[in-house]
């Protein structure tokens, strides 16, 4: 038996599109660039969103109906299965395990938990500050055991660390606007 493979983190953001509900892959990709959405972090082209969206209906997240318009042709309607709110729920529930991923993976993951509520985006943001600080402590760890002589060494983990420490100092923000936003709005 064929070993399934993983859904792309492209891929399980794109199923948080159609949770609300079915949608066609031109509109997918409209909500994709619509301003002050993914659209501002990802780029995505149109050929390559649908080869995606063919890869989740395959792997079973995604399940399409064919669409019969009189005056045009049939159009594929795509919804979220079971296995791909899944899917869905558990991405976006784990914060970002690599320093790299911050910029794509976690934007996109803060974008949906927005709109899963503010209890949802806070939970996100306090996992992964608990990983940022895990990294922290990796880094400080790795600096420690260094000879003397390691310099180089020692400015690369210096680097490190003061990009992880940014991220930290981000995610306070975001936590404070994300507070202040939530205030506004009772």
């Amino acid at each position: 038996m064929p070993q399934r493979s993983t859904p792309l983190t492209i891929e399980l953001a794109l199923l948080g599109f159609v949770r609300g509900r079915p949608l066609h892959g031109y509109e997918i990709h409209q909500r994709l660039c619509a301003p002050g959405g993914l659209g501002d972090v990802w780029r995505l082209k149109q050929p390559l969103l649908y080869a995606h969206l063919k890869r989740l209906e395959a792997e079973g997240f995604l399940a399409a109906t064919v669409e019969v318009q009189s005056d045009r042709p049939a159009r594929r309607l795509l919804a979220i299965t079971a296995a791909g709110e899944a899917a869905f729920v558990r991405w976006l529930a784990q914060p970002v395990t690599r320093g790299r991923d911050l910029r794509l993976e976690f934007l996109a993951k803060l974008f949906f938990a927005r709109s899963e509520g503010q209890e949802m985006a806070l939970h996100l943001l306090d996992m992964q500050q608990r990983q940022i600080c895990r990294w922290l402590d990796d880094i400080a760890a790795q600096r420690r055991e260094l000879a003397p002589e390691a310099i180089y060494e020692r400015l690369v983990l210096d680097y490190r660390s003061g990009q992880v420490n940014a991220a930290l100092q981000w995610l306070a923000m975001v936590r404070s606007e994300l507070a202040s936003s939530a205030e506004v709005q009772r």
